[in-house]
């Protein structure tokens, strides 16, 4: 249920415009982001380069969800990654992120 919500969250941010996707956007623009989703099925190319990104600017990043969870959520075909760029989002998702942890 909580999963649910989270990906309701990652919807929501997309339509307001307060996320991101994309591998190259999201390396683009990894030191805005305040939390990064990235597939679990990524390939180990992209899941290196995200995770170091991630880990160089401080950012956490999230591994619970598949490639088609992501991108049924954000409404985007195909998207391996993406991040939310805004404050009050990311603390929303961190909060349900912690309940289900």
């Amino acid at each position: 249920m909580m999963k649910k919500k989270i990906l309701n969250l990652l919807g929501l941010a997309m339509k307001s415009g307060n996320l991101i996707s994309g591998e190259e956007m999201v390396i683009k623009n990894i030191s805005k982001a305040k939390i990064v989703f990235l597939g679990t099925d990524t390939g180990p190319n992209t899941t290196k380069k995200i995770t170091n990104k991630c880990l160089h600017n401080n950012v956490k990043l999230n591994r619970d969800f598949s490639i088609d969870e992501i991108s049924q959520a954000i409404g985007k075909n195909n998207r391996v990654v993406c991040a939310c760029l805004d404050e009050g989002f990311s603390k929303a998702i961190h909060k349900l992120l912690e309940e289900v942890n």
